[in-house]
């Protein structure tokens, strides 16, 4: 069944993405079954995605056709870039694998910001990234839980453990906007109107903005960032399948984070 993508935008992604872009998780030497060097694998599903993008009808379906398409680009290199098993001398090269992992290996901490009140965390519990877009930090856990039915704080570890979750959790953070954040959804459909501060800083719309508003205090405000270039990588991967021009403002070296 041929679907519109004006009115299944999610569903249209979902299809591009596993049967297109995804082979990344897959050698090509193996009948289409995930790679072994994957620890995810078989976690990530065509299914899980699908429900998952069904909870988010905006995602994928606002603007014009270029404009799905650099957000599909966008949320894709994201997640690619922080879920990769890819290597310089990798199979179909480094940018064409992503969601290897499920779960931050060996985590620096256990993420919890002990002064944040409005979502206390819990004793024994790690709020480590996990999930497409490693979702990080009490403070994010509690919203993304209260928001889409599980309890982030004392059960974090669902985010691992369910694979129709993990999604959910990566598109909450990519649709919600936090404040003076905006989300990335609005930033990659040109919805991002930004502030007398925002103009300040120099945090300007484009794929480079998404990057700050996901990890823009450890990666952001500096030149020739490793881990910024390897999301654009990817970026510029996913935009050449789609056929679409990736737009201006790729990187964000002169950006202050949030």
């Amino acid at each position: 069944m041929a679907y519109s993508c004006a009115v299944h935008g999610a569903l249209w992604i979902a299809v591009v993405t596993f049967l297109c872009c995804f082979r990344q998780r897959r050698h090509p030497r193996s009948a289409g079954e995930d790679d072994a060097a994957c620890p995810a694998k078989g976690f990530y599903t065509y299914a899980s995605f699908i429900q998952a993008a069904r909870t988010f009808p905006k995602f994928t379906a606002t603007g014009d056709l270029s404009t799905r398409k650099r957000e599909v680009a966008a949320f894709f290199a994201q997640i690619s870039h922080e879920t990769t098993g890819g290597w310089a001398t990798a199979p179909d090269g480094q940018y064409a694998w992503g969601l290897c992992y499920k779960e931050e290996i060996r985590p620096a901490s256990n993420y919890c910001d002990a002064t944040d009140k409005q979502w206390p965390c819990y004793p024994g519990k790690s709020y480590h990234g996990r999930g497409p877009i490693q979702l990080s930090w009490n403070f994010n856990y509690g919203p993304a839980g209260q928001a889409l039915g599980f309890d982030g704080l004392r059960n974090p570890e669902v985010v691992a453990n369910c694979s129709e979750t993990a999604f959910r959790t990566a598109l909450w953070f990519w649709m919600t906007p936090r404040r003076p954040k905006p989300s990335c959804h609005e930033v990659m459909v040109g919805e991002y109107r930004p502030t007398a501060a925002d103009a300040a800083a120099n945090r300007t719309a484009g794929f480079g903005l998404v990057t700050n508003i996901v990890n823009g205090g450890l990666e952001c405000n500096r030149t020739d960032d490793a881990r910024v270039n390897n999301r654009i990588g990817f970026y510029q991967r996913y935009c050449q399948i789609f056929n679409v021009d990736a737009g201006a403002n790729l990187d964000c070296a002169h950006q202050q984070p949030y």
